[in-house]
């Protein structure tokens, strides 16, 4: 090992290796970027221009559009710049610095769905309660847990990481940093890395999904107890863009973490990773304009101010 030059830059494989492909993929990434941006930032602005969209519940929506933007610039750009050149190189402390913003916001924003989850079961299980549970102060603090939580999770694994010697392959299979493609390539000791991401992350995901499941049981047997049929619908109606919204981001994380270290399937690895960091910032803003009556009702109020 004493000869082997170490590692300064990693290159990363991409999704495909043909031209005219990527020239699609481009094409389709940029499109999907763009809507990302805008969607997120328009909710963002709808809520801020709305007072009556003032309430504990989109303020966490408006946080998390925040991280949806920041989330998707922290991996599409790169990898929409890769998809133009013939070399998908990245710098050594580049790759380590995607590492942890991407760690970083995906912890944030698994604590900020449940912390989202458990404002629902304020609002529809203690009504009464619910604006003094959660007051703006409360608000921020949880916004803070979600941040402290993304930084403690991305500064572990981290630097773990940077610990590591990379003096032999270069080539990362993964279209931008990923923790395990990247400790693939070293040539010291990973067992401490891959135990850390499964104390961690077992335990980030254990600790937000139970959060999760347990407000929603409580939601729908309080649901289930209202007599009249339209309070429950409308009860419901509060809740199902975030449970679409749960069970995407969920999915796609069990998927990624859940298999075998050996990831034989690599094409369907890929395209689950695709979705979870490209796709699904995209999806958030769709699903909850689409999917809740007030802010459906805010957009049609603006357009027929703009026709008038």
């Amino acid at each position: 090992m004493g000869n082997n030059t170490p590692v300064t830059e990693f290159i990363l494989t991409g999704l495909t290796d043909d031209s005219q492909m990527q020239l699609i993929l481009f094409g389709i990434f940029s499109a999907v970027y763009a809507i990302t941006l805008m969607g997120n930032l328009s909710m963002i602005i709808l809520i801020r221009m709305s007072p009556s969209l003032h309430t504990p519940m989109y303020f966490f929506l408006t946080g998390l559009s925040f991280l949806d933007i920041c989330y998707s610039s922290c991996v599409t750009p790169k990898f929409l710049s890769s998809l133009l050149k013939e070399n998908k190189i990245i710098s050594y402390g580049g790759c380590f610095i995607q590492l942890y913003f991407y760690i970083l916001l995906a912890t944030t924003e698994c604590y900020l769905l449940a912390v989202m989850a458990y404002d629902r079961y304020m609002a529809i299980c203690n009504p009464l309660l619910y604006f003094i549970t959660m007051s703006q102060r409360k608000c921020v603090q949880l916004i803070a847990v979600a941040y402290i939580a993304g930084i403690i999770n991305a500064s572990i694994h981290t630097m773990a990481a940077t610990r590591l010697s990379f003096c032999g392959p270069n080539i990362i299979k993964s279209f931008y940093c990923e923790g395990p493609p990247l400790f693939a390539l070293s040539c010291s000791d990973i067992s401490l890395n891959y135990l850390l991401v499964f104390v961690f992350v077992g335990f980030n995901l254990l600790t937000t999904s139970l959060t999760v499941l347990t407000s929603y049981a409580y939601i729908l047997v309080t649901i289930l107890k209202l007599h009249s049929t339209a309070t429950r619908k409308k009860a419901f109606s509060t809740c199902t863009s975030h449970l679409m919204v749960i069970t995407i981001f969920y999915g796609c994380l069990s998927f990624m973490y859940a298999q075998p270290s050996s990831r034989s399937n690599y094409n369907l690895d890929q395209m689950a990773s695709v979705f979870y960091v490209v796709v699904t910032p995209m999806l958030n803003p769709l699903i909850y304009s689409m999917r809740n009556q007030e802010i459906k009702c805010i957009i049609s109020l603006f357009r027929k101010g703009k026709e008038s």
